[in-house]
């Protein structure tokens, strides 16, 4: 068995990947993202790292299972036709395929995510 640390720490010392929203998706802000990913599973599927976004709203469809953990920021994520989640250090949460609706950083957020493919 093998345990993988994530170096929280020096975290902006470790390379990432660059992003955005695709602009079909974005609805407003010009959010910038950054993904650590620090373990992906044999499966291909299941994969867990850091992830922050910049202010900006935009559109999400989720056919993955994500589990998060916000480590700072404040967020807001709203179903469709249900009510707003406000969402900030400390708050961990699950997102189920076929979730569908806004997410939109209010203070730059930065989460711990675990997600599994179907």
């Amino acid at each position: 068995m093998t345990i993988v640390r994530f170096p929280l720490d020096r975290l902006e010392q470790e390379a990432f990947e660059a992003g955005a929203p695709a602009a079909e998706r974005l609805i407003a802000g010009v959010p910038k993202f950054r993904t650590w990913t620090f373990e992906e599973a044999s499966d291909g599927k299941t994969f867990a790292g850091v992830w922050e976004a910049t202010p900006g709203k935009w559109r999400i469809v989720y056919d993955e299972w994500e589990y998060c953990s916000i480590l700072s920021g404040i967020s807001v994520v709203t179903p469709d036709g249900g009510a707003p989640q406000h969402l900030r250090a400390g708050d961990a949460f699950v997102i189920q395929p076929g979730f569908a609706g806004t997410w939109e950083v209010v203070e730059t957020t930065r989460k711990l995510f675990v997600v599994k493919l179907p």
